[in-house]
């Protein structure tokens, strides 16, 4: 949840980096909300908006960070998947 104590929220809001998960929640949502404000009342198609913006942020973390590391520990590690699709 993005509910960081008042300290932190002038750190981040100051321009700090965030340090933790909950943190980097906060400056997301805080550029989620600033965004939303300046576009009129709230609607479907606003929230609907800015969903999506999460949803393709969220797939392309995971396509270019988060799937390289794991790919990346699957060399190391070996494998644990027996029963998957060959190539």
């Amino acid at each position: 949840m993005p509910y960081v104590d008042r300290e932190t929220r002038k750190r981040l809001d100051a321009g700090g980096r965030p340090r933790t998960a909950g943190e980097l929640n906060y400056c997301i949502t805080k550029l989620v909300d600033e965004y939303t404000g300046t576009k009129g009342q709230l609607s479907y198609g606003i929230i609907n908006e800015v969903m999506g913006v999460l949803d393709c942020a969220r797939h392309e973390f995971y396509r270019r960070i988060a799937a390289p590391y794991e790919d990346r520990k699957i060399m190391e590690n070996g494998e644990v998947y027996r029963n998957r699709p060959t190539d």
